[in-house]
């Protein structure tokens, strides 16, 4: 059921939450800011005979949309002509009132049946607490509103962003991916502490850790997938890595196959930058039916390793296996499985550590139109 738009701004009382709606077009829904109280509030007037929402569910939810229902008395709803949903990501519950509030408050909606759907990147994120209350309320003859008190509170978290969503930035990767250069070698820069520990304590193995939060706000591998991170980019006037590393000045070395072979599968994970003209595309390697592939398989885009544009393996007819890596962007490659030490080498690099390019934990630019999609970031 198509919603109509109101005609004309609304002031509403003081509200304590965030809510959910079903089938509200985006012209259905106006975003009023929230000021004062309902004594202080002009244009709406109490009216105790107004049910208030009970009992209310949230559930359907996205990383952009959600669906709320709520139980009330049926004797009142022929006189409920609108909703006011008070929405607040919770973070900022207890933040100061005069800073600029980046998510509207207030969504007021004609009323439709419930279950209704809530839907909307610019007020809702991938990955973030919300809290909602909700109000019913009957336009007068006058304009003015007569409201019910509000409802409780409910806490509620949105989802990551879906296969659907990875797509849509997959695409966006695959535009400025650039021509394949060839290559050979996966690396990981660490310290050297990082690698006497896997020798001593880690049976001379790295360990798979879990990914931190870099990248999309909503990805997600961030914060649950576990793997190794790996580069593989070279430099197109050598051929050969990088003497530079933002992590540490030791390198361990290991042929592309040990890693990347037919038993081996490719998904994509995430497109992001750090304020700067360069992009990063993740992409994670999964040794076919482990835990890793499991979770990918069920989250992320799986690439064909032979025809992408991103990082390929293919076969030449003496069997040898031949790789090649994205020129234009920089890969950050995560493979999910454990790796010996002996399967590769470790040395120290004769460049330096530019800890300024480091990637750890870095927040994606909002802003860009070449990574960002339309959902919430």
């Amino acid at each position: 059921m198509e919603v109509p738009r109101l005609g004309h701004s609304i002031s509403s009382p003081t509200s304590p939450c965030e809510t959910m709606v079903k089938n509200l077009s985006l012209e259905a829904i106006q975003l009023c800011e929230r000021e004062g109280n309902k004594s202080q509030d002009s244009g709406i007037a109490e009216m105790e005979e107004l049910p208030v929402p009970q009992n209310i569910k949230i559930n359907n939810i996205t990383c952009d949309s959600f669906k709320i229902s709520w139980d009330m008395d049926p004797k009142s709803k022929e006189r409920i002509t609108h909703y006011f949903i008070d929405l607040n990501k919770k973070e900022n519950k207890n933040s100061n009132k005069f800073k600029h509030k980046d998510v509207p408050t207030k969504l007021v909606a004609k009323a439709v049946p419930l279950p209704m759907t809530v839907r909307g990147h610019w007020f809702l994120s991938p990955r973030t607490e919300y809290t909602v209350a909700v109000q019913t309320a009957s336009k007068q003859s006058d304009g003015d509103y007569a409201v019910s008190e509000w409802s409780e509170i409910i806490e509620f978290c949105t989802a990551d962003y879906s296969p659907v969503h990875l797509t849509q930035l997959l695409e966006k990767a695959e535009v400025i991916a650039g021509r394949m250069l060839k290559f050979s070698l996966f690396y990981r820069n660490q310290h050297k502490e990082y690698f006497d520990e896997a020798r001593v304590q880690q049976g001379n193995k790295m360990m798979p850790s879990v990914k931190d939060n870099s990248g999309s706000h909503g990805s997600p591998i961030s914060g649950k997938l576990e793997g190794i991170f790996f580069s593989c980019n070279t430099e197109f006037n050598t051929g050969k890595a990088p003497q530079d590393s933002p992590y540490g000045r030791y390198r361990f070395e290991v042929q592309a196959e040990v890693l990347f072979n037919q038993k081996t599968n490719l998904y994509f994970g995430d497109l992001y930058c750090m304020y700067t003209a360069y992009h990063y595309v993740i992409l994670v390697l999964a040794p076919s039916g482990s835990p890793g592939d499991e979770f990918c398989k069920q989250r992320l885009p799986q690439l064909n390793i032979a025809d992408n544009k991103f990082l390929t393996c293919t076969e030449e007819k003496d069997g040898r296996l031949v790789f090649h890596h994205a020129q234009d962007v920089i890969l950050e490659v995560i493979y999910t499985d454990p790796l010996d030490l002996s399967l590769g080498t470790v040395a120290e690099i004769s460049g330096h550590q530019l800890r300024s390019l480091s990637t750890v934990n870095a927040k994606k630019d909002p802003s860009c139109k070449i990574c960002n999609i339309s959902v919430g970031r």
